[in-house]
């Protein structure tokens, strides 16, 4: 039989500790869109209030921290008021958990369907990443709804910078981040269990360690520079400072450090990822 037969396919394992076939996803991407569509739908599936869940969750969050750390903490947001400054960084934040806590589950949560069909198993994490990315549409039409009133209304704080170009970027990265972080904690649940029951705690330690509930510039010193290292910071500073501009400005060399710091977190998780993914079944 040869093998340059255009009629079959041949399925070979896999070598190497970095498998990235970018041409096979694309191959693959009627199975991408049906994930995605089965991932959304079962989200919301027996819900009364459907997909209302994706604004009502951030919007929840975000009065808490309006009341919690506007009025009571009184934590200063530069001039911008609070809700529309919380509902900002919550939006992003809850597309970057989303994409961490549902990637961090894939081998645990489809362990039925990976043992018995092949497809590259990458499909399964870019699902939920792009599966959330629905999600944040709709809660970033809710955000821009009342940023455009506060905007109209010229509401002190509130202004449409240049930097508006840059929240693309900034949400592809935030998304890369997630599917990264997320991929290296799945890969290593296959072993060790106790991390899926960490996943969220460590989340929320995260977010309370990134400028989602107050700015950078509350913090100052030779402390910012080691909490700007935190790769959601820059990413943070920089989508709010899109829509409310600010004296701050864009923490270029800290973003620099974010971006490099993201790609090297998605090159391990890939590396990882495909390593494990030889051998899950007999460890899952």
């Amino acid at each position: 039989m040869e093998e340059n037969n255009p009629k079959r396919i041949y399925i070979r394992p896999k070598s190497g500790r970095f498998n990235l076939n970018i041409k096979e996803l694309w191959r693959y991407r009627d199975l991408i869109a049906l994930f995605v569509r089965r991932t959304f739908v079962a989200q919301y599936k027996q819900t009364v209030l459907g997909p209302a869940w994706a604004v009502i969750q951030p919007l929840f969050t975000t009065v808490i921290f309006t009341v919690v750390f506007g009025n009571v903490a009184k934590l200063d947001t530069g001039g911008v008021p609070h809700f529309v400054f919380y509902m900002c960084s919550n939006v992003l934040w809850c597309y970057f958990s989303a994409c961490l806590t549902t990637t961090a589950n894939t081998f645990t949560a489809n362990s039925a369907i990976l043992g018995k069909v092949y497809f590259p198993r990458l499909v399964m994490p870019v699902s939920s990443v792009l599966s959330g990315l629905i999600s944040y549409a709709i809660q970033m039409v809710f955000f821009l709804i009342i940023w455009a009133v506060y905007l109209i209304k010229g509401t002190s704080g509130i202004h449409a910078t240049w930097a508006l170009v840059l929240v693309p970027l900034m949400i592809i990265e935030t998304s890369m981040l997630g599917l990264g972080c997320g991929i290296i904690i799945s890969a290593l649940t296959t072993k060790y269990r106790d991390l899926a029951m960490l996943v969220n705690f460590g989340v929320q330690l995260w977010m309370y360690a990134s400028p989602v509930a107050y700015g950078s510039s509350q913090i100052s010193g030779g402390l910012k520079k080691i909490f700007m290292l935190n790769p959601m910071a820059p990413i943070l500073d920089t989508y709010r400072y899109a829509f409310f501009g600010g004296e701050t400005g864009i923490p270029w060399n800290y973003l620099i450090i974010s971006a490099c710091v993201t790609a090297v977190v998605l090159v391990i998780g890939i590396a990882l990822f495909s390593r494990v993914e030889k051998t899950f079944t007999d460890t899952i």
